[in-house]
């Protein structure tokens, strides 16, 4: 990592954020080894079905407070609306769609990830709904219990083109985005092209970290 590179997250942020992802990815490899046969060869390394629901169900647990560390640690910033820059962001598609020549500025979050952050919120607690009843079925009627089935595929459904276009950006899509959830720092072109108005405000206020190589 070069000197002078402007810090981005803590390190909190990125526990957080490699907790709720890995928590998410055990869920779905695990969820997709139950509902499909072409999938169940998952659970051999588990030692068959049985064990896996009850792996798929304890990561369920692991994620509803991974959940509530990341709406604890992002809502402030990601679930509020700059309005009218971050309708007009959205409109112009970010700049990732075609070529514009005056994109909106934006803060620590562009409206693309305010979205998806809400997108990981709503349909996970509907996921978490949904999967409670359907750990603990007794005492609800079998037409509810088969409306959190379908619940919880949709949730799948719905957050599967969400996460895999959040990994495009995050990798490729946008370089430099991935070094912040390595490292907590990026350069500070990213930033002025991707959060100016985030930079200047922590310019303004002098609380701009930079990574001086002394083990900061």
């Amino acid at each position: 990592m070069k000197k002078g590179m402007v810090k981005v997250s803590t390190t909190f942020e990125r526990l957080v954020h490699w907790y709720l992802a890995l928590s998410c990815l055990l869920l779905l490899v695990t969820g997709l080894g139950m509902m499909f046969h072409s999938f169940n060869f998952v659970s051999v390394p588990f030692g068959g079905l049985k064990n896996l629901k009850l792996v798929h169900n304890g990561s369920g647990l692991i994620f509803i407070s991974a959940l509530f560390l990341a709406v604890v640690t992002w809502w402030k910033d990601a679930a509020s609306l700059d309005l009218p820059n971050d309708l007009e962001w959205l409109k112009k598609g970010g700049g990732y769609l075609w070529k514009v020549d005056h994109l909106p500025e934006t803060g620590k979050y562009n409206p693309g990830q305010k979205i998806f952050f809400m997108v990981v919120v709503v349909v996970g607690l509907m996921m978490i709904g949904s999967g409670l009843l359907m750990w603990r079925p007794e005492g609800w009627s079998r037409d509810l219990i088969n409306l959190m089935y379908a619940l919880h595929a949709l949730g799948v459904v719905l957050l599967l083109p969400f996460i895999v276009v959040h990994l495009y950006l995050g990798t490729v899509g946008v370089p430099g985005s991935a070094a912040i959830v390595l490292t907590g720092y990026t350069t500070k072109a990213w930033c002025l092209s991707q959060c100016p108005k985030w930079l200047r405000k922590k310019e303004k206020e002098g609380s701009l970290e930079y990574y001086t190589g002394n083990g900061d």
